[in-house]
């Protein structure tokens, strides 16, 4: 099957893991380009691709720090189980390729200004545009979800009703008290991960997220009593086995009854 037309493909080759999860045997990665909707340019976008095509396509939305090593390394984990996976540069405006770590204080601090700097309102625009690009890349089945992190978290808890997505998955979101409205809404699958001990968000606006979710059944939320923000992120000073392996589960389940 030929590519088309805007699928464009960069010669740079993807940069590896971070040695914490190796390229799984028969996952090919490239990159490319998307253009924005708003038509003020084009962003890169990672893809992992599994060994057997077609298949879905999850768009896998970034944290903070960036498109970085153990991101790709979770979308590795992605087109292991068999998915397309799809990262999109959201920092493409503030600054392109941005590959930070949780490990140091400078880091933090970089990757709190572009969250700070961020446009939610326009950023969303490039999951959006990921998700209409993704049907027709080579090799999907025209099958699309979200999965995304933190400020990703966010977002693909949004683009559960500003998107035709298939499914929408969040883990840990940041500020999904101040989007109570958007559950109610949502027309397909939704599933909310919370972390218990988030330090981004208070008890209360835990317990108000669930609550607002319990009125429409395409919106499932499920919190984690012991984790911490970012409890999922590969090799992250928070990571926790035990819950990331109960939320990666429900996530794969959930993909596999809608993509695949």
């Amino acid at each position: 099957m030929l590519s088309p037309p805007n699928e464009r493909l960069f010669g740079l080759a993807p940069r590896e893991g971070n040695g914490l999860m190796t390229k799984p045997v028969g996952v090919t990665t490239r990159y490319v380009e998307i253009f924005a909707v708003d038509v003020s340019g084009s962003f890169k976008a990672f893809v992992a691709l599994p060994a057997t095509l077609p298949t879905g396509v999850v768009v896998v939305i970034q944290e903070i720090f960036g498109v970085n090593n153990s991101f790709r390394d979770t979308a590795y984990q992605f087109a292991e189980m068999g998915l397309v996976a799809v990262a999109p540069d959201l920092f493409w405006r503030l600054e392109p390729e941005v590959d930070l770590t949780d490990q140091t204080e400078a880091e933090w601090q970089k990757a709190f200004d572009l969250m700070k700097r961020f446009d939610e309102g326009r950023g969303i625009s490039d999951p959006k545009a990921t998700v209409s690009f993704a049907p027709r890349m080579t090799g999907s089945n025209g099958k699309v979800g979200t999965v995304g992190y933190c400020l990703g978290g966010q977002l693909a808890f949004l683009m559960a009703t500003r998107s035709d997505a298939d499914i929408n998955i969040s883990h840990y979101g940041v500020k999904l008290d101040e989007l109570l409205g958007e559950p109610d809404q949502a027309t397909h699958k939704l599933l909310v991960h919370i972390a218990g001990k988030d330090e981004f968000m208070p008890q209360a606006g835990r317990n108000a997220v669930i609550a607002a979710s319990e009125g429409n059944k395409h919106v499932e939320t499920h919190i984690y009593p012991n984790a911490q923000h970012a409890f999922a992120r590969l090799n992250g000073v928070h990571f926790d086995r035990l819950s990331a392996t109960i939320a990666n589960g429900r996530t794969a389940e959930a993909l596999a009854r809608a993509l695949l």
